[in-house]
């Protein structure tokens, strides 16, 4: 190729990586006083150290640069914590300081532009979506008016784990336990059913799970600001995003045109697509315009999409993996709820409060397997100190839940799955015990806690209440595979199904 041919900026092209890496060097000298770092590489920093877990590489690597700890994740600066008392000084005494979120390309695209309530930026946009989540959608009355749907799906899992139980054919029960999730929240969010909803639950479980992988994990032109864009380009990444954000945006809409189809019956109880469209009829005006419109709904749709499904499943999947590997358990759990119902048939929600065991079984279900293993990032705003390290603005934050439940010092024997440890004990996970943050804890903590709670427990109940559940044949209770599924993603499910054969008892 002749030189008068090389276009003129492609010498420039070419520098300007080493400029950026000079420029980042000079960045890094006016940063004081940074907390603990591991070595280093050229361009990637600290990425090559994250494993297929990332949450258990940096509990490893914590042990030995601290609870406080400063990983460069290539242009990423991201600070972990993983310890109950830093927890603290983060999400409490420093929650102003660092209660926003990430600007990240994949949220963005999903959430409508950041009109979400999870991943929106802290500002007065934030403070407006959450007051409406808090008091409008998931309050205890809200909450307590879907009752019938819960106990009506949950009806409806019991007849169908009976036709097994009948012939004592294994289940798999992750499948099951997901498609009642992605049900109870079709019919409460949306007003109608999963199963008549048109979706197949492995092509819709498959496309859950890539959103939300999506969303928990970095662009390369985010690491790579400069380059990253043709790894995302060649990869498919770019395109999988616009694929997935039209099924998602199609299914929305469908909804949405359904409950203002003018035909449509008046329903007797208002779902939560009824409730935001009237809030868009009436709302006040915001600023100098309307704010609330069919771009919020849908950003709110993905919370509650996302969340409800997903994260509910993988509590109950874990639950009653670590149940089956415990008998003993297993017995003293289904002693408790056959006990106290009797000969009543099933468990209501007004049941479970009596059910102490449960609630135990479930607390230690989330300190050993935390859905959401690392709490969702959160983007510093201004400059504050944690442990007498500076902290500065633009940072990302994460707490490591998983490692906070399995710290030796605040849990005995924290490997080991033991309900009995939260009896007589006052630590719970609504987020002012830090040595549990199941659902977060300060402005960004999850106000759906309440909602996912009930679900859980009521489902457990029944299942322990009308079932006894042996392994398939060949498999001992030290064969159950309890490792968990690898990748980036914002939740962390168990890696295999879960197969049991049930036993009917009513």
């Amino acid at each position: 190729m002749a030189l008068d041919t090389i276009p003129l900026w492609l010498p420039l092209l070419l520098v300007l990586p080493l400029l950026l890496l000079i420029k980042k060097k000079m960045d890094e000298r006016c940063l004081k006083n940074l907390p603990p770092s591991p070595p280093k590489l050229p361009i990637i920093g600290n990425l090559h150290q994250l494993g297929v877990l990332p949450h258990q590489s940096m509990w490893q690597l914590s042990k030995k640069y601290g609870s406080v700890m400063l990983l460069q994740l290539s242009g990423i600066r991201t600070v972990i914590i993983s310890s109950a008392e830093v927890a603290r000084e983060v999400l409490k005494v420093n929650d102003l300081a660092c209660c926003s979120r990430p600007p990240l390309a994949c949220a963005k695209v999903f959430t409508y532009n950041y009109r979400d309530m999870v991943l929106s930026p802290y500002g007065d946009y934030w403070r407006e979506i959450r007051k409406i989540c808090v008091l409008e959608l998931f309050s205890v009355k809200r909450v307590q008016s879907y009752q019938f749907i819960r106990e009506e799906e949950v009806d409806l899992l019991v007849d169908s784990i009976s036709h097994y139980a009948s012939s004592a054919t294994p289940i798999d029960l992750s499948e099951k336990l997901f498609a009642l999730t992605a049900s109870i929240t079709f019919k409460i969010a949306f007003g109608k059913s999963f199963r008549r909803s048109g979706l197949d639950n492995e092509r819709f479980q498959a496309m859950v799970n890539e959103v939300i992988s999506m969303i928990g994990s970095y662009n390369a032109s985010e690491l790579f600001p400069f380059m990253g864009w043709i790894i995302d380009t060649f990869s498919g990444r770019f395109k999988r995003l616009k694929r997935h954000f039209h099924k998602l945006d199609t299914l929305f809409q469908q909804i949405i045109d359904l409950h203002l189809d003018p035909e449509r019956t008046k329903p007797e109880h208002e779902d939560i697509i009824d409730v935001l469209l009237r809030i868009e009829r009436e709302q006040v005006e915001f600023g100098d315009a309307a704010w609330f419109t069919k771009h919020n709904i849908k950003a709110v749709m993905l919370d509650i999409f996302l969340a409800g499904v997903d994260t509910s499943a993988i509590t109950m999947i874990w639950a009653m993996a670590e149940l089956a590997k415990n008998p003993r358990l297993m017995k003293k759990a289904q002693d408790e709820v056959r006990n106290f119902i009797g000969d009543k048939g099933k468990v209501t929600e007004s049941d479970t409060d009596h059910l102490h065991y449960l609630k135990m079984i479930v607390k230690e279900t989330f300190r050993l397997h935390p859905p959401a293993t690392l709490l969702l990032p959160r983007e510093t705003m201004s400059h504050f100190k944690i442990n007498g390290y500076d902290i500065y603005p633009k940072m990302l934050v994460q707490v490591n839940a998983w490692a906070i439940g399995r710290d030796p010092k605040y849990w005995e024997n924290p490997e080991e799955f033991i309900p009995e440890r939260f009896m007589d004990n006052s630590i719970d996970y609504k987020g002012q015990n830090f040595e549990l943050l199941t659902f977060g804890s300060g402005r960004r903590s999850c106000p759906g806690i309440y909602m996912a709670t009930t679900t859980i427990e009521l489902v457990l109940a029944n299942l322990l209440y009308c079932f006894n559940w042996k392994l398939p044949d060949g498999i001992k209770e030290e064969d159950i595979n309890m490792e968990e599924e690898d990748g980036p993603s914002l939740t962390t499910t168990k890696k295999t199904a879960l197969n049991l054969v049930p036993i009917k008892l009513f």
